[in-house]
């Protein structure tokens, strides 16, 4: 069976599908995302905390890379093949290169329950993914938005700086300062309540997160249908990719198993807020159409598992 917290997404989504009157109030949402944000920093900070080492720096290096060359594919693919505006392009592009909080955490907690090793460091990928995405999707609009009459300039300091400073980053960023800094002893007397109730807190995220996907779907826009072919298939191109680099870089299975699910993932907090932001003319309905709708949806219920079957195959 999935684990317990998959099944409050399949609830969350089948009350949306249904048109319950269930809901999660939006203050509510927000301080479970924030909640769930500062422990994974904090998990990550802690596992850290006297495991820091210079090898780790091609590991980062590679995963950087991977933040930055994902929108860079994508664009011409989301722009040719599919038929998207400039705009939408860029937009898509960046969010599928940057990454989901909500399928990482999702995936922290599978390879909990397989028993998997995963190293120290796998909170790190989850930051490092989320930046260079996003600025290089936003630096692919400027580029190509430049030619267009009434373009309007981008400032790169604005777009900097609203990626680093978004409360997600400021969370994720802090907790694994602060787990790093104090340990699991030290930190122990706020960091085992947050530990405690990571599973709980997670398991009432999915559920807001199934009702929110079941609601882009309804009805189904079966006139963006290459878009959502786009949304299904990328996840397991990425995944497979996710799981081949990790195998190159010798990680342990657990990790191989998270990076995997982080490059198949989508973001649906950190990107659309920057994207908003800077390209007005994006259909942020049709990114959360694409990541959350579908491509979450495939990566909690069926995505994990898979890259998971994947890495003694690949590696």
């Amino acid at each position: 069976m999935p684990d317990i917290v998959v099944m409050f997404f399949v609830l969350g989504l089948f009350a949306g599908l249904v048109r319950s009157d269930l809901t999660i109030p939006k203050a509510m949402y927000e301080m479970l995302s924030l909640l769930l944000m500062l422990t994974i920093g904090l998990k990550g900070g802690m596992a850290l905390h006297g495991n820091v080492s210079w090898g780790l720096v091609p590991e980062m290096a590679a995963v950087l890379m991977i933040g930055a060359l994902i929108p860079l594919s994508f664009f011409p693919i989301l722009r040719k093949l599919i038929g998207l505006n400039l705009a939408d392009s860029a937009s898509i592009a960046a969010h599928y290169g940057s990454v989901s909080a909500g399928t990482f955490a999702v995936a922290l907690a599978y390879t909990q329950a397989q028993q998997l090793v995963v190293g120290a460091e796998v909170t790190l990928y989850l930051v490092l993914m989320e930046l260079p995405a996003i600025i290089v999707g936003l630096l692919l609009y400027r580029r190509h938005s430049s030619a267009l009459p009434n373009a309007k300039p981008v400032s790169i300091g604005a777009l900097w700086h609203e990626a680093l400073t978004n409360k997600g980053v400021i969370l994720l960023v802090g907790g694994v300062i602060i787990g790093l800094m104090y340990g699991s002893k030290e930190g122990a007397p706020v960091t085992d309540l947050l530990m405690g109730g990571f599973k709980a807190v997670l398991a009432l995220f999915l559920l807001e997160m199934g009702i929110t996907a079941a609601h882009t779907l309804r009805p189904l826009p079966v006139q963006q249908w290459r878009l959502m072919v786009f949304a299904l298939c990328a996840p397991m191109c990425l995944g497979s990719i996710g799981v081949v680099i990790g195998g190159l870089l010798g990680l342990s299975e657990g990790s191989i198993v998270i990076l995997a699910s982080l490059t198949a993932s989508a973001s649906y907090i950190a990107a659309p807020a920057a994207i908003k932001a800077a390209i007005p003319e994006a259909n942020i309905g049709l990114a959360m159409l694409s990541s959350l709708g579908l491509t979450f949806p495939f990566n909690v219920l069926l995505g994990i598992g898979l890259y998971h079957q994947l890495v003694p195959i690949l590696t």
